[in-house]
C-alpha cells in the first residue's frame, strides 16, 4: 500500500487528504490545527505528530500550505521535508505561491535526489470535497507520470504544464483572467440594472451571446440566474475574495518580474484590495459585485 504524508489541512487540504485516505492510500496527516488533524482522523487518516513524523515512512509528500515562506520552510529547515523524508520519496506541492519559491524549493529537493513537483489546483473547497480538482503540475515528466495516480484520487483534470514552476504560472495566469472577468460581468449585470433590464433577462440573452463567460454561466455575480452561485447565499464562499486578492498579488508580482503588461490585471487587484480594506474579503470574490453596485 502506497503510504502518504499530508502536510496543510485546511479548507482544501482536509477533503483532499480525506479523499486520498478514502481510496485507499495510507494517510499520514498533520497540520498546526489540532482540530484540523481531528477531522482528518475522522476521515481514515493517521495522526502525524510532527512534520518529520508524517513523511519519514512516505512514498509520497503532498503539501497544501498558505504561501511561498511556509512552503519553503516545511522543505527545507531542519525539521521540515527534504531532512526527513525518506530516499525515493516523491514531493507534491499543491498551494498557489510565487512562481520564484515553487522552483527553488524544487530545485533544492532536486539536489537531495528527490523528485518534485508543483501542483496548484483550480475548483474552490467544492470540488476539493467532491475530489474534482484541476490540477495544474510543473516538473520533469516522469515526477509528473509518478504523481498522477494520488492527483487522480483528488481531481478530474491533471495537466502537465511543462518545467519546475509552471503550474504556479498557469494558476496565478488563470486566477488573474477569472479575477478580471468576474469584475466585468459585475459591471455589466450593475449597468443593465441600472438601465433597466432585470438580471435574468440579460443573463438569458448574454450567456448565449458574445459576453458569455464562466463568471456568467457557472458563477453568476448577479442573484437569481445561476441557483448555486454565491449570490444566492449572500456571497458566502466558495472562493473568498481574500484568496483572490492573494493570487492576484501573485500575479502582479510575476508581471512586474517578467516586465509583462497587465493593466487589467493590476486594476482588478486594487478593486479586490478594496473589499479588504473594507473588511468584506471574507466574502466570496463575486461579492466584488457588493463593490460595484455600492453596497460595501
Amino acid at each position: 500500500m502506497t503510504k502518504i504524508g499530508f502536510i496543510g489541512l485546511g479548507n482544501m487540504g482536509g477533503p483532499m487528504a480525506a479523499n486520498l485516505a478514502k481510496a485507499g492510500f495510507a494517510v499520514t496527516a498533520t497540520d498546526l490545527s489540532i482540530g484540523a488533524v481531528d477531522r482528518a482522523v475522522e476521515a481514515g487518516c493517521a495522526r502525524g505528530a510532527t512534520v518529520a513524523d508524517t513523511v519519514k515512512e512516505a512514498d509520497i509528500v503532498v503539501t497544501m500550505l498558505p504561501a511561498g515562506a511556509h512552503v519553503r520552510s516545511v522543505y527545507t529547515e531542519s525539521y521540515g521535508v527534504i531532512a526527513n523524508a525518506k530516499s525515493g520519496a516523491l514531493f507534491i506541492d499543491s498551494s498557489t505561491i510565487d512562481v520564484d519559491s515553487a522552483r527553488a524549493v524544487i530545485a533544492a529537493a532536486s539536489e537531495k535526489g528527490f523528485s518534485m513537483v508543483d501542483a496548484p489546483v483550480s475548483g474552490g473547497v467544492a470540488a476539493a470535497t467532491a475530489g474534482t480538482l484541476t490540477f495544474m503540475v510543473g516538473g520533469e515528466a516522469d515526477a509528473f507520470e509518478r504523481s498522477k495516480p494520488a492527483l487522480e484520487k483528488m481531481g478530474k483534470n491533471i495537466f502537465h504544464a511543462g518545467a519546475a514552476g509552471n503550474g504556479q504560472v498557469a494558476k496565478i495566469c488563470n486566477n488573474m483572467l477569472l479575477g478580471i472577468s468576474m469584475i466585468a460581468t459585475c459591471e455589466a449585470f450593475n449597468l443593465a440594472g441600472k438601465l433597466g433590464l432585470d438580471a435574468q433577462t440579460f443573463f438569458d440573452i448574454s450567456s448565449t451571446a458574445s459576453g458569455q463567460c464562466w463568471s456568467m454561466t457557472s458563477y453568476c455575480p448577479a442573484p437569481g440566474p445561476v441557483p448555486n452561485a454565491p449570490s444566492n447565499r449572500d456571497y458566502q464562499p466558495g472562493f473568498a475574495a481574500a484568496m483572490m486578492l492573494k493570487d492576484m498579488r501573485l500575479a502582479q508580482e510575476a508581471a512586474h518580474k517578467a516586465k509583462a503588461a497587465t493593466p487589467l490585471g493590476a486594476q482588478s487587484e486594487a478593486i479586490y484590495a478594496l473589499m479588504e480594506a473594507a473588511g468584506k474579503d471574507g466574502l466570496d470574490f463575486s461579492g466584488v459585485m457588493k463593490l460595484i453596485n455600492g453596497e460595501l
